[in-house]
Formats: C-alpha cells, sequence, structure tokens
C-alpha cells in the first residue's frame, strides 16, 4: 500500500503525465484539492473509488485518511495542483507519514511557471540576457519569508524572477524590483495559466499595475519579471550553431 502524491498540473485536464493518469485509475481512495484541481481529472479515477475533497480538510483529518486506507491496504492518489516541487504543502504530510511509517511516493507535474512560460510563448532563460530563473514569492500573512530572501536580493542578480502568490502586493512589488531592472523591463502576469478562464497582462515595470484591477482573483496568478520576456536581440545558443563542436554532430 502507497500513497502516491501526484502533481496534477496547473490547469489544463491534458497536461498531466501519463504515470499520474494511471495512478489515479489504479487507486481505489483519492484525495483531492477540490478548490484548484478540475472534475475532467477525477474523471480518471474509477467508478468505485472513494473521492474526498481537501479543501476543507485539516493536516490531520487529511493524514487519517490517509491511515486509513493504509489499515485497508489502499493505495491513495494525493492529488495537488501545479507540481510538488514547490508551494505545494506536501512536506508537511510526507513528514507526518514516516511518523507513522506509511510508504509514500511522489509523481511531479507540470508546474505554474512553465505553463505561464508557454501560454507567453517564451523563454525564461536566454543566452547573455538571462541564465538563472528564480522562483520565489513574498511575505503572506501565513508564512514569513527566511532571513535573506528578498526580492532585492535577486534582482540584483538580473535573473528572471517567477514570483508567486503576490499579485495582492503587486505595488510593493514593482517598486522595490524598478531600483534594480528599470522602469522599462518587462512583465507578465498571467492569470490561472491553461484554464478555461486563463488571462495574460504584459506591460512593464512602469506602467503594469494599471491593469491588474482587470484579475478577478489575485490568489491564482503569477508575475513573471526579467529582460528575457522582451529580449529579441539576443544572439543564438552555440546548441545548433554550426561552428560549435557537439559530441552527437557529425563532422
Amino acid at each position: 500500500m502507497t500513497i502516491h502524491f501526484i502533481g496534477a498540473g496547473p490547469g489544463a485536464p491534458d497536461l498531466i503525465t501519463l504515470r499520474a493518469r494511471d495512478l489515479i485509475a489504479r487507486c481505489p481512495v483519492c484525495l483531492y484539492a477540490g478548490s484548484i484541481i478540475p472534475q475532467e481529472i477525477l474523471a480518471h479515477t474509477a467508478a468505485d473509488a472513494v473521492r474526498l475533497n481537501t479543501a476543507g480538510m485539516t493536516l490531520d483529518a487529511i493524514i487519517d485518511a490517509m491511515q486509513k486506507a493504509h489499515e485497508r491496504g489502499q493505495d491513495v492518489a494525493r492529488l495537488h495542483s501545479g507540481d510538488l516541487a514547490i508551494y505545494s504543502a506536501v512536506a508537511e504530510q510526507l513528514r507526518r507519514l514516516r511518523v507513522l511509517g506509511i510508504p509514500y511516493q511522489l509523481t511531479p507535474g507540470v508546474p505554474a511557471f512553465s505553463a505561464a512560460a508557454a501560454v507567453l510563448g517564451l523563454e525564461l532563460t536566454l543566452p547573455e540576457v538571462a541564465q538563472t530563473l528564480v522562483l520565489t514569492r513574498t511575505q503572506g500573512r501565513a508564512s514569513a519569508m527566511p532571513p535573506g530572501e528578498t526580492l532585492e536580493a535577486y534582482a540584483a542578480t538580473g535573473a528572471t524572477l517567477a514570483i508567486h502568490l503576490s499579485l495582492h502586493a503587486i505595488g510593493e512589488v514593482l517598486k522595490r524590483l524598478s531600483p534594480f531592472y528599470g522602469g522599462d523591463c518587462p512583465v507578465a502576469i498571467v492569470f490561472r495559466a491553461t484554464h478555461p478562464d486563463e488571462q495574460i497582462l504584459r506591460g512593464r515595470l512602469h506602467d503594469i499595475a494599471a491593469q491588474v484591477d482587470s484579475i478577478p482573483e489575485k490568489r491564482s496568478a503569477l508575475i513573471l519579471v526579467g529582460r528575457a520576456l522582451g529580449e529579441s536581440g539576443f544572439r543564438d545558443s552555440a546548441l545548433y550553431d554550426l561552428r560549435h563542436q557537439r559530441l552527437f554532430r557529425a563532422d
């Protein structure tokens, strides 16, 4: 018996892995975050599967449901949106399961920043423009940022920033980034990437704030900042350059 933590992707129901689909289909118990997991993904569950919406459940109640399934010898599909590696609240569940001696496995999913880049039609790293992508957030009511993990510290590098869970503080974000990137630096805000109600805003650090009121719900938006979002004069990479010697290219 295993608890399968599954990244269910950013929103579009076909943006899950084959492994995720098959695990969902074979597990007799499915725990899912009903506020963000599309119903179409639940269609992969067996007709007689037990489906538990965790949106209104506490951590204790979620672990209790897993433990009871474990005692019955039933595998569990535990669905989280996006990918499990960041901002998924998976770690606290894994810690409880380790104490209880309940086995688990993790299946990755398509993360929000990747989906946002796709719908924008962009690569977030460009030769000699930006070779680093920083995934971060601003401080919220529920969780403080560790010392040293500041927007200013990351902005000083010139890296592309993917700022999660921060649209409610857009004014502060823009104010803190502008001294490093300049007011003309490209910005994109993607709301619910790949969902039917997806919304995209494009602008610059000095003017993007005027568009934010058009986004109906601030929690499900990602802010992308950096020169890579608007640069067209970058040089070609060496990957396909005829002059660049590569192991797999015939002379």
